[in-house]
């Protein structure tokens, strides 16, 4: 925590369009919710971008000394794919694949979420609610807006009425600049669109089919909850029906943020959100990752080298080096050139905050710390400029290897000015592993692993590949990463 003047954050607000300084609510304290994962599959690479990049945004309001209750919800129903077909609801599509129950699918997702992140060296938000555990919140919620005459039953389901909520003198596209009446036009024709007043009209409850597994009752017939409803039961509930700052990825913008906008709006008279913020696409090798196409990678994946993409493992602290090197609102392209380059700049900046301790103080300082450190919070507050704020710690290392060469003189209380800086950035801000923090229990962890690699070949000798497979993830997601070799097995942290 600094006592920093944090009065010059800006922040790029995605409803104006531009950048503003932020203010909270509440001075001192910040909301923030971050739309989180729908757990029917592996959390993909794109989605993990997303997140760090809230993580650095929440570790950064903490550094600055802000109370923050950071929200980030876990989609576990009611997630219809784009043709709107209830049949297709895709925690039942996977259901039916993995011949597992429904909630089976959400936890071995959710569990899987949870473990990559933690790989990642992510803060735990401070409430992570579900869905499933809001259902009498989006029920309450969809009953007030029928009330207001925001919305209608038909045929067992409840939509939003988006022509009534604009002759209200509300503008339904405000988030994503679009015209509701092009909207209109651009329409499909898609399934339930009979039980639609409007074409643009959204679901706020759908009836569920007698084949569909996922339901509650309600008082419109026995469904499940629209996926736009369950974001604004869940931040009203625990931000209040105005907060500081909404995220998410840009694909979210349109329908889901909007949708969220027009719902609290119409609920509570107000607008829901002071700050719209959105973080850009992950590309790779130029491409946008893709299943279909074959440009696509797990996380997983990427950190024990099981892939044909990248010629070897990366550490997760290179990885998510890599990431902040890119802005937030920047599309990031990551590639094997682009990951080695990565490992490279990271050892550099480790290596030179390991040389600090070593380095003799004078009575003298030939170097402006103060004004160094300033300049990194100067990147930080310019709508979080992680690119800007490594090029300056990089220049910080460069003082480093110039008092070390003996080409500078520092002051004690200068050095320990550059230490903490460096140290609190890196570490606390980026979000980077702290690995002399951990280093006095290597052995003991080295111990450790030794034993469960021989566990392993002892599994592979049998034949269990399973249990083989399982001990190689297990060390993965705490970030311990097994090579196997023509010599046997090695591992690094």
């Amino acid at each position: 925590m600094t006592s920093y003047k944090s009065n010059s954050l800006q922040v790029y607000n995605t409803i104006s369009g531009e950048k503003q300084n932020f203010a909270p609510i509440h001075e001192g304290n910040i909301g923030m919710y971050v739309c989180g994962p729908t757990v029917y599959s592996n959390v993909h690479l794109g989605n993990v971008r997303t997140f760090m990049s809230f993580d650095m945004i929440y570790r950064y309001f903490l550094h600055l000394g802000y109370k923050v209750r950071y929200v980030r919800n876990i989609t576990d129903a009611g997630h219809l794919t784009d043709d709107g077909n209830v049949d297709n609801d895709r925690f039942v599509k996977q259901s039916r694949l993995e011949k597992l129950e429904p909630m089976e699918v959400v936890q071995k997702y959710t569990v899987d979420f949870h473990k990559v992140l933690n790989v990642f060296n992510f803060l735990p938000p401070t409430i992570e609610p579900t869905a499933t555990g809001h259902i009498i919140e989006q029920i309450e919620l969809t009953q007030k807006l029928i009330a207001d005459g925001f919305a209608y039953e038909s045929q067992g389901s409840v939509y939003f009425d988006v022509q009534e909520y604009n002759k209200r003198g509300l503008n339904y596209g405000e988030l994503s600049n679009r015209n509701v009446d092009e909207l209109f036009a651009n329409t499909r024709d898609l399934d339930g669109q009979n039980e639609k007043k409007n074409p643009q009209d959204f679901a706020l409850w759908k009836s569920a089919s007698p084949a569909h597994i996922m339901r509650w009752n309600s008082p419109w017939g026995e469904g499940f909850p629209g996926w736009h409803l369950e974001c604004t039961a869940m931040s009203t509930k625990y931000l209040g029906e105005t907060f500081d700052i909404h995220g998410g990825g840009m694909d979210l913008k349109f329908p889901h943020h909007e949708c969220e906008i027009a719902q609290g709006k119409a609920c509570n008279g107000t607008t829901p959100v002071k700050y719209w913020m959105h973080t850009n696409m992950l590309t790779m090798n130029g491409l946008r990752m893709s299943k279909s196409t074959g440009n696509y990678i797990l996380p997983m994946e990427l950190i024990n080298g099981e892939n044909t993409f990248f010629e070897k493992a990366f550490h997760p602290s290179i990885v998510r080096f890599c990431f902040m090197q890119a802005h937030y609102r920047s599309v990031l392209d990551i590639s094997n050139d682009a990951m080695v380059a990565s490992e490279k700049g990271f050892s550099r900046l480790m290596e030179g905050i390991k040389l600090i301790d070593s380095i003799p103080t004078k009575n003298n300082s030939t170097l402006d710390i103060t004004s160094w450190r300033n300049s990194c919070y100067e990147a930080m507050n310019d709508d979080f400029n992680t690119p800007i704020l490594i090029a300056t710690l990089f220049e910080g290392i460069r003082f480093v290897n110039l008092l070390n060469d003996g080409k500078e003189s520092i002051t004690t209380e200068d050095l320990t000015l550059l230490k903490t800086t460096l140290t609190s950035f890196v570490f606390d801000v980026l979000g980077i592993q702290n690995e002399s923090e951990t280093a006095n229990n290597s052995d003991k962890l080295s111990g450790v692993v030794e034993m469960l690699i021989k566990m392993r070949e002892e599994a592979r000798a049998n034949k269990n590949w399973a249990l083989s497979d399982e001990i190689r993830d297990q060390l993965a997601a705490l970030g311990i990463i097994l090579k196997d070799g023509k010599d046997g097995t090695s591992f690094t942290f």
